[in-house]
């Protein structure tokens, strides 16, 4: 290996990324180094690339990451996940963030909150810790992440946004409950929306019904478990009518709301059924206020979840869910293009222009 490798680093929203040199870093306890095989574009690296949200500078963008470890640590051993012993070449994915496992927030089972966060893809290029993008040749893990082996039997374009897209929607499953001959309801039928809707046939529900404003998404929501879709177009009362007459009246029983836009966090509000769980995953954007009425909140015994980004074992569901289902449902489709490390740029217009569920970038 060569002492040295080269990232494309990000600087302001209007300025073209720049290939920039790095040495390789000496491994602390509990780190490693890895070679990037693979790197999909997801929606915050999109608005930090636009100039939509602020991220510190320099960084290397990109978080969905695929790689093999290149480099471990001499003085002792690393395990993944499972308790697999790690070894050079194994082809792992690894958590969007290492955390501490010491704060209050580690301790009570919030480590995506954990006061001493180190988040890939959004960290300030810096001297002890370079490399921790995924648009780059190589990425430094942290101690504190969450390693995880890749089955040899599932593509890169099918596992690239397990860490990110369904990790997260493994989680939004996991606080919302036991969905087995259930009604679920998806609001928003982009990548999260569609992982969502294989998730919930998977897990055995009853009825999957996604909600989208285009039409030919929701076609492809058919094409991920989705037993009935409605384009809305118009007033949310057509929505709650259709609705009721697709479940009998019961409405939904999970409802996971993936787009954050507050009209449809507040239909989504309108849909529950008594005692069913609302999960909110796509608000991380400002957006207007909505209203609560906590007497429908008390009298529905509704339950309301807010859930940002995962835990360790939703990362390990995601990858189970993955190896399963990835012929049942067509995840290979959702990576449209591909674009070698250098072309970036063109890799990020691509995806704006053709508003894609996913771009890649190899770095073979």
């Amino acid at each position: 290996m060569n002492n040295s490798t080269f990232g494309m680093i990000f600087t302001k929203s209007d300025v073209p990324m720049d290939r920039q040199k790095f040495h390789f870093p000496n491994l602390n306890q509990g780190e490693l180094l890895v070679k990037i095989k693979y790197a999909t574009i997801w929606g915050s690296d999109l608005h930090t690339y636009q100039g939509f949200r602020l991220t510190p500078v320099p960084t290397i963008l990109g978080h969905e990451i695929i790689g093999e470890i290149a480099e471990l640590p001499t003085d002792n051993i690393l395990h993944d996940y499972y308790g697999n012993v790690l070894k050079q070449g194994d082809r792992i994915t690894w958590s969007i963030a290492a955390s501490c496992g010491e704060c209050h927030y580690c301790k009570i089972g919030l480590s995506q909150k954990c006061v001493n966060l180190f988040k890939y893809g959004h960290e300030k290029i810096s001297d002890e810790h370079p490399l921790s993008g995924g648009y780059a040749e190589y990425c430094h893990l942290a101690k504190g992440t969450t390693i995880v082996k890749i089955p040899d039997n599932i593509p890169n374009k099918v596992i690239g946004p397990a860490n990110c897209a369904t990790a997260t929607t493994a989680a939004a499953f996991r606080v919302g409950g036991d969905c087995a001959g259930k009604t679920v309801i998806i609001q928003g039928a982009g990548m999260l929306g569609l992982t969502a809707c294989a998730m919930a046939s998977s897990l055995g529900a009853k009825k999957v019904i996604a909600l989208d404003i285009d039409k030919d998404r929701l076609i492809l929501a058919s094409k991920f478990g989705a037993t009935e879709t409605i384009l809305i177009e118009g007033d949310d009362a057509d929505v709650i009518n259709e609705i009721k007459n697709i479940t009998d009246a019961h409405m939904g029983d999970l409802i996971i709301e993936m787009s954050g836009i507050s009209t449809s966090v507040d239909l989504g509000l309108n849909l529950l059924s008594i005692g069913g769980h609302i999960v909110f995953v796509g608000s991380v954007f400002t957006q207007p206020n909505v209203q609560i009425n906590p007497e429908s909140i008390v009298r529905g015994i509704h339950n309301i979840h807010g859930m940002h980004n995962y835990i360790p074992e939703d990362l390990a569901t995601a990858i189970t869910f993955l190896e399963k289902n990835h012929k049942i449902f067509p995840f290979e489709e959702l990576v449209s293009s591909e674009f070698p490390l250098q072309d970036v740029d063109a890799a990020f217009q691509h995806s704006i222009a053709t508003k894609a569920f996913r771009v890649a970038i190899k770095t073979d």
